[in-house]
């Protein structure tokens, strides 16, 4: 993701984003610390299109093909949705999204699921900005010192990201995940035990997708693939954990983590995924060796 330049007009800026995203370039527009509104082009290979077409909008912003562009974008972003969808659904079988957990709902599975889908609506899906940017790792792109509010104390940044989802299959998958292994934490090891668990899988996976890409990003991703590799940890070492992976998830998520990697639904979190998965196992791992080893009188 680079900048190709920045405008002092908002909704001109956004305008043409607009124009970019109905010539195939995506991209998003950002305010920075200077009250400008930074252009960002998403893929390094559209760069040397977007240039000449941004130098065209500032020898003339007020052309009718940018003033049209609002339009155009709008009836494109919901084709190319349908079209994502339409891929998503053929690719799952409901048989392996709804069926019955194997354990209660945990109550702080129901209270973290209640948060994401408030924050959901409050965002909608991530198209109302400034409630974004109150719960994003930081509001800022690249200028500056790295995480410049938490520098100054507000930690929450680090966490909140994991409440931000930018679209209803993002959403539904993540809280489905959540329910099922959650639930199965919270029955088998208590909520104190899940609580850490899910706090500690989100900063460090948030702050590692931050290093990668910087903070456009969001989602309970990194701590739903942590717990997976969690469980699989203590299943596999720990059988006294009673903690066990149901094939519907397993496949469901591996297929998942997969298409997410190949970039055929968009611009995904891939590090947070991978660092939360990573994590969850390593934890897992070592939490069933401790429980396991052998103790001297």
């Amino acid at each position: 993701m680079r900048s190709i330049g920045y405008w002092q007009d908002e909704s001109q800026a956004k305008r043409f984003g607009d124009f970019l995203y109905d010539e195939g370039i995506e991209n998003q527009v950002d305010q920075n610390l200077h009250g400008h509104w930074d252009i960002w082009v998403l893929d390094d290979e559209n760069i040397e299109r977007a240039g000449p077409l941004f130098d065209q909008f500032r020898q003339s912003p007020d052309d009718p093909r940018f003033a049209a562009a609002s339009q155009a974008a709008a009836t494109r972003r919901q084709r190319d949705q349908k079209a994502q969808v339409g891929k998503r659904v053929r690719m799952i079988d409901g048989r392996t999204i709804f069926y019955s957990p194997p354990v209660p709902v945990g109550a702080l599975s129901i209270l973290l699921i209640v948060v994401s889908v408030t924050v959901a609506i409050l965002t909608d899906l991530g198209e109302k900005d400034r409630f974004v940017q109150l719960l994003s790792i930081t509001r800022y792109q690249y200028e500056g010192p790295a995480l410049p509010e938490v520098r100054q104390g507000e930690i929450w940044r680090l966490f909140t990201p994991m409440f931000l989802h930018f679209g209803i299959l993002h959403l539904v998958f993540n809280m489905l995940w959540l329910r099922d292994l959650g639930s199965m934490i919270e029955a088998r090891k208590g909520s104190w035990t899940l609580l850490l668990l899910v706090f500690t899988l989100a900063g460090i996976s948030n702050v590692a997708q931050y290093i990668v890409s910087g903070p456009n990003f969001g989602g309970m991703s990194g701590v739903v693939y942590g717990l997976l590799g969690y469980i699989w940890m203590q299943g596999r070492f720990n059988p006294a954990s009673q903690l066990s992976l149901q094939p519907q998830t397993v496949t469901l998520m591996v297929i998942w983590f997969f298409v997410c990697l190949s970039g055929q639904v968009g611009h995904i979190a891939n590090t947070v995924h991978a660092v939360g998965f990573g994590l969850g196992i390593a934890w897992g791992f070592l939490a069933a060796r401790l429980s396991v080893a052998p103790r001297r009188g």
